[in-house]
């Protein structure tokens, strides 16, 4: 018997990354899994490593930004897996790198609507159909940057901290409904967002500010939202959890 037998989850971007980790690690644990990302090529290379492993699994290109778009991906997982059980708000962007005073509105309005709004959304939709399931969990990707700063990223630590509070008003509004909701703080996980923003020398920089001296890897996140997506964890809900490599016990 695996931990997921039986259950259906979303994991928005499931492309790359944490994302398609998180993905495998559930399909090998026996659910069905929902691949949704923006980048069609990432998701359905992501549905086609889940089919070769003998998992199931389909993708679904939806932009977290809109709500309309999480909309369609909850109706269609209904339809075609007969509920929704787990669900995972993962896709998020990095943002313009600028100080505050100097920062693009637009930049900010794009971060807050993919980093946060877009969590929100998946969850206006998500919760209902977990209602009407039985119950589930719900796993909101936050960051390190969800309880400290950081220069130059004044969107997305914003954004980031909003996860925090929403996934601990959500879980107490839904505890007793058998939903279970809670957040993951990823410290720098060497992923695509962290290849494409830095050089060689800002990826050995990032990674001296770990105490544990190296970077994270997307397995290692995976694991933990395993953990918490399963009966597992069936008293832990409203948490935050770091796993960050010591950055944030400074």
């Amino acid at each position: 018997m695996k931990i997921l037998d039986n259950k259906v989850s979303i994991v928005t971007g499931g492309g790359s990354g944490i994302g398609r980790a998180i993905c495998k690690f559930f399909a090998a644990e026996g659910a069905k899994v929902v691949v949704s990302d923006i980048d069609e090529v990432g998701g359905r290379e992501t549905v086609n490593a889940i089919t070769e492993m003998g998992g199931e699994a389909f993708f679904m290109k939806s932009d977290t930004s809109k709500p309309a778009d999480h909309q369609i991906l909850v109706d269609e997982t209904v339809k075609r897996y007969g509920g929704l059980h787990i669900s995972v708000n993962n896709a998020g962007i990095g943002g313009p790198q600028v100080p505050t005073g100097e920062y693009p509105i637009e930049g900010w309005d794009h971060v807050i609507a993919v980093n946060l709004s877009g969590v929100f959304y998946g969850m206006r939709y998500q919760i209902p159909a977990m209602l009407n399931s039985g119950g589930g969990s719900i796993i909101n990707m936050a960051s390190i940057l969800g309880i400290v700063g950081f220069a130059n990223a004044s969107a997305y630590a914003a954004a980031k901290h909003g996860v925090l509070g929403l996934t601990k008003n959500a879980a107490i509004e839904y505890a007793s409904k058998n939903i279970r909701v809670n957040s993951i703080g990823p410290g720098f996980i060497m992923t695509p967002l962290l290849e494409n923003h830095l050089d060689e020398a800002g990826l050995k920089y990032v990674s001296s500010l770990h105490p544990i001296g190296r970077l994270g890897k997307s397995e290692e996140v995976a694991e933990l939202t395993l953990w918490l997506a399963s009966d597992k964890a069936s008293f832990v809900t409203g948490s935050y959890y770091t796993i960050d490599g010591g950055y944030t016990a400074q």
